[in-house]
């Protein structure tokens, strides 16, 4: 039989079939070099743009037919063209939507298609550990269970139009300046309780393929770990797509195809012909070839011979009214009112001069500058969307430049909003001032093209923090701001929390947009004029101290990540945060009442009846948390196992129904290296956050 690649419509057997056909008939070089990205280096050499045209990254047989995969990176949107810029990941997190970000993924699947891209590296889903992780932005917030259901709604909304989502970073990537030589230490509990269900969530929802991290685990990195890529990840979790590096530093020898990993990215670094000359020499078995393009192909041609849900994919959809719509509802529905005394929302007619201070109001601010940047048509500002909302006359500016001239500024004007926080200089991707990827010595492999350096950046960006709070030139504007005696609104654009004790009581209120995204401005009008009513919640804790955090050294060749994080260390050892998980304030009240759960079959299902107690329309998210009864093995005091989102009109009341299965109550036991579920009477919290919560209780 001759080698053809299956078509449209194609059954999973014909596909099988012709995936073996391909492989009967492929040279030995042309399955490696099935196992490797091509053509990125030269690509960046002529743009001098990372992501200017689609990656080829992985697959490809010219001779047989066989495509190239085509990858775009996001998560903001397709990291191509002039996309549609979506709120950053940790601002949808806090939507604790996954119907919206279902949305979004079909939204980046629809743009990938219409840029000829089949291969999405947009769900991140890293744990945030410490808030001064430089890609916090990328990932959804610090709670295993919020991650993989967020993660599982993006992945899957890619996927329904037929372009393969890839879940990233695996595993134990929450760290950015070391991220290519950290030794993360962990112990088996740690590992399966905290760092890894979150993507086997994903994978279980169908998930199709994993990028593997730069970091070690346990002293051999993620890339070529066989417990990671084969024992786990194949052997216990079944997984059946293929696994490909991160790109450049992914894979350092040969044996990380027998690991498991399929796909070396970007290029035939450590691969390639030398890879080909292992298993002719006999150090890699063929069958370790064979395994991985096939993992290879039956993944890509499941979608590729796919029915499409849209007849064409099409250049005019892409940032097209449709989908921009769709991010200024994201902007909108992820905002964190912090604290409000009252002071907001503004009143048109008592609010008709606004002071609207500080550097980044008026900055095009979406994020950082690395492989997660989308180039949007158009983005709007803080700035711009408040002098669309109220004209250009009744806005008066001024920055942290010239205090004097803010004060008068703020003097002059019936209210004031401070915009204040970090850009790409201060946080995200670790971009040095150089293209060796955060290397002092580029290793010998490294092409010329990313050797050269690029002109009109002298200096490192992004990477991770190196403070918790805001700058001295920020807070000192808020105190100049303040002290002009007006209504004081300050707006935190950040991807992870920012401590707030030394300036909070001067503002009467504060709300936290993330990086808002393309339409940020026209939402952060609507938002502080009660158009809308901020419904985020927070999906990370904020601390009153650094030190009630766990210890992070950004430098560090190795560390520990230890069990306890987020709101579990927190409740542990009895820390009163600023700000809890899950907290958020809106701009209207909902009362709880008639908690229940009982147990049927294989889960909890519990309910509870929320009403809006306000005047004003407005979304509440719904908690769900169970306490076990820790007797077994020490346990979080509570655990995040449910969420929903629901929209009450003035004094309207809905019951909410949660569903929790039992599988995932249970804990790793290291000595059987099984899962235990623990019996005895489990506590089931309900609430609005994780601070304030009705209680019931099921026996199992």
């Amino acid at each position: 039989m001759t080698a053809s690649p299956p078509q449209k419509g194609a059954s999973p057997a014909a596909i099988d079939q012709a995936v073996d056909a391909i492989l009967a008939e492929a040279s030995l070089a042309e399955k490696v070099g099935m196992m490797s990205g091509h053509g990125v280096f030269k690509a960046f050499a002529e743009t001098r743009v990372w992501g200017a045209v689609p990656y080829r990254a992985g697959s490809g047989v010219e001779r047989l037919g066989v495509e190239p995969l085509w990858f775009t990176d996001g998560p903001r949107g397709v990291a191509r063209g002039r996309s549609t810029c979506f709120p950053c990941t940790m601002a949808r997190g806090a939507s604790f939507d996954p119907d919206l970000e279902n949305r979004i993924g079909q939204i980046m699947g629809v743009e990938a298609r219409a840029q000829d891209c089949t291969l999405s590296g947009a769900v991140c889903i890293n744990l945030l550990r410490h808030p001064a992780w430089g890609r916090a932005q990328e990932t959804y917030g610090e709670d295993p269970w919020h991650l993989g259901v967020m993660g599982a709604a993006l992945g899957t909304g890619i996927q329904a139009h037929n372009v393969i989502a890839t879940v990233k970073h695996f595993a134990l990537n929450s760290m950015e300046n070391a991220r290519f030589t950290v030794d993360v230490r962990i112990d088996e509990r740690t590992l399966h309780e905290v760092y890894l269900p979150h993507f086997k969530h994903c994978l279980d929802a169908g998930v199709a393929s994993v990028m593997s991290a730069y970091n070690k685990m346990n002293g051999e990195y993620c890339g070529q770990h066989r417990e990671l890529l084969t024992d786990i990840l194949r052997g216990e979790w079944r997984f059946d797509g293929f696994v490909h590096s991160d790109w450049v530093r992914g894979v350092y020898k040969l044996y990380g195809a027998s690991a498991g990993l399929d796909i070396e990215n970007p290029e035939p670094l450590v691969w390639g012909d030398k890879l080909v000359a292992a298993v002719e020499t006999g150090a890699v078995e063929p069958h370790v070839i064979d395994t991985a393009c096939r993992r290879i192909l039956r993944t890509q041609y499941r979608f590729a011979c796919a029915e499409d849900p849209l007849p064409e994919y099409t250049s005019d959809l892409v940032a097209c009214e449709a989908h921009r719509a769709v991010a200024l509802e994201a902007a909108e529905k992820s905002a964190v009112l912090l604290e409000n005394d009252g002071t907001l929302p503004f009143e048109r007619d008592r609010v008709r001069r606004l002071a609207v201070l500080g550097r980044l109001a008026a900055l095009e601010n979406t994020g950082d500058n690395g492989s997660s940047r989308v180039r949007a048509p158009h983005v709007v500002t803080a700035l711009e969307g408040l002098r669309a909302c109220l004209g250009e006359d009744a806005i008066l500016t001024g920055d942290e430049s010239d205090l004097d001239a803010a004060g008068k500024a703020a003097a002059e004007a019936d209210a004031i909003v401070v915009v204040v926080g970090y850009t790409a200089e201060d946080e995200g991707e670790y971009i040095p001032g150089d293209m060796s990827l955060g290397q002092d010595d580029a290793p010998e492999h490294l092409p010329e093209e990313l050797k050269r350096r690029p002109k009109g950046r002298p200096h490192a960006i992004g990477g991770d923090r190196l403070d918790l709070g805001l700058r001295a030139e920020q807070v000192a504007l808020i105190e100049a701001a303040a002290s002009a005696g007006k209504p004081l609104v300050v707006v935190i654009v950040a991807g992870s929390a920012v401590l707030v004790e030394s300036w909070r009581e001067r503002a009467g209120a504060i709300l936290q947009t993330f990086y808002a995204g393309m339409e940020g401005g026209v939402a952060l009008a609507r938002l502080l004029f009660g158009d809308v009513s901020p419904s985020g919640k927070l999906p990370f804790t904020v601390a009153r101290r650094p030190e009630d955090y766990p210890f992070f050294d950004r430098d560090a060749k190795a560390i520990e990540y230890g069990y306890w994080h987020g709101y579990a260390k927190f409740d542990r050892e009895g820390l009163e945060p600023r700000y809890p998980f899950g907290h958020g304030l809106s701009y209207t009240r909902f009362a709880y009442r008639a908690a229940a759960a009982r147990v049927l079959g294989d889960r909890i299902e519990a309910v509870v009846t929320v009403r809006n107690e306000g005047n004003r329309a407005a979304d509440e998210v719904v908690q769900c948390y169970i306490a076990p009864p820790g007797r077994d093995a020490e346990r979080p005091a509570k655990m995040l196992r449910g969420f929903h989102r629901v929209h009450l009109a003035p004094g309207e009341s809905k019951v909410v129904r949660l569903s929790v299965p039992l599988a995932t109550l249970r804990w790793r036991d290291p000595v059987t290296h099984g899962w235990k579920l623990e019996s005895g009477e489990h506590r089931v919290l309900l609430g609005g956050s994780s601070a304030t919560l009705r209680e019931t209780a099921v026996v199992l």
